[in-house]
């Protein structure tokens, strides 16, 4: 992996850093007309996931702007990215106590939002931001293995769009993929991509790119998978 490829890389990590029910923990404060209307689907009700159904969770899949937790093709619950501290608790009580970091803003790098990182078993990070960002998301998210270990032992598949994981060879959707939605990490004779599964996080600044849940890859293989992550972006932060 070029040093290009790998300060990439640093950089989208430190930037973080069910049954038959589905359930909505959208319920946190949204902010703009544009956020209101980017709601996670519906819900069937707004009762809380119990323990019970937690333990049948086999999958997770992070979408552009939800969290999906299932069972088979069942799923158990959809957590909205816009409220960090329900989205967290679920998290917590699915997987048990996390590492945490606390970090101020420009911690660890100048585009490190202020906040809170959670992070289960080395596999997926979750940084809770002291206040939302422009877009409207309280939480980024990064998948940093296939797979991880909830908190009574069972093992939970991660992944992202379309049942893409980390480990994966994506060198077909890279070739398919239009070139707004991938961007060249690599240098020289080492090949390194970004690439966008899905779209979410509308941004009308100038140079934001297009936003959305993007997998990095090292060579053609996915390292990281996260939300919101631009690709092309000419901005900085």
């Amino acid at each position: 992996m070029t040093a290009r490829t790998l300060l990439a890389t640093g950089a989208v990590v430190l930037a973080l850093v069910a049954g038959t029910t589905s359930v909505d923990l959208a319920t946190g404060a949204a902010t703009g007309g544009r956020a209101a209307a980017a709601e996670v689907t519906p819900a069937t009700t707004s009762s809380p996931v119990s323990n019970a159904k937690l333990k049948r969770v086999d999958g997770l899949e992070l979408g552009a702007e939800s969290i999906t937790l299932r069972r088979g093709d069942r799923t158990v619950a959809v957590a909205s990215m816009r409220n960090g501290s329900a989205t967290v608790e679920l998290f917590d009580r699915l997987f048990g106590t996390p590492s945490r970091t606390l970090t101020a803003e420009g911690d660890g790098g100048r585009c490190l939002p202020a906040g809170t990182t959670y992070t289960w078993g080395g596999s997926l990070r979750v940084a809770a931001l002291s206040e939302p960002s422009d877009l409207g998301n309280s939480l980024e998210v990064r998948v940093l293995r296939d797979e991880v270990r909830s908190r009574t032992g069972g093992i939970v598949e991660l992944s992202g769009p379309d049942g893409v994981q980390v480990g994966d060879d994506v060198s077909d959707l890279i070739d398919d993929a239009p070139k707004r939605d991938r961007e060249s990490l690599g240098s020289g004779d080492s090949e390194a991509w970004q690439l966008l599964l899905a779209e979410g996080w509308a941004s009308d600044h100038p140079g934001a790119g297009t936003n959305g849940v993007s997998a990095l890859t090292d060579g053609t293989t996915v390292t990281v998978i996260g939300s919101p992550m631009p690709v092309n972006a000419t901005r900085s932060c």
